[in-house]
């Protein structure tokens, strides 16, 4: 079995989180814009068991994680682009 070395399995790993965020992400903005508000009939309006309070509320949180990606990713740019060049070409320039 091949190993594989540090800096590819931190790469391999922040590609996952990357997508994991994104899908997060994409749900969290579309259940923030598009569950109406208000409340229907004189109750609380429910969606997947939480009310639209209670989504907004964890829906600012996750403003908050995406500004805080935003900058991580800002602050590893160098590195990010570096290792995906050695990955697509194969080469070692960048490792230490």
């Amino acid at each position: 079995m091949a190993s594989i070395n540090r800096s590819k399995l931190n790469f391999i790993v922040d590609l996952a989180i990357l997508f994991l965020f994104l899908v997060v992400a994409f749900t969290g903005f579309y259940m923030y814009i598009f569950i109406p508000s208000g409340v229907p009939q004189g109750r609380n309006q429910i969606y997947m068991g939480l009310t639209k309070a209670t989504w907004t509320m964890i829906n600012r949180v996750s403003i908050i994680l995406t500004i805080a990606v935003l900058v991580h990713t800002l602050l590893h740019y160098k590195w990010l682009s570096c290792m995906t060049s050695n990955l697509l070409t194969n080469s070692k320039e960048c490792e230490k």
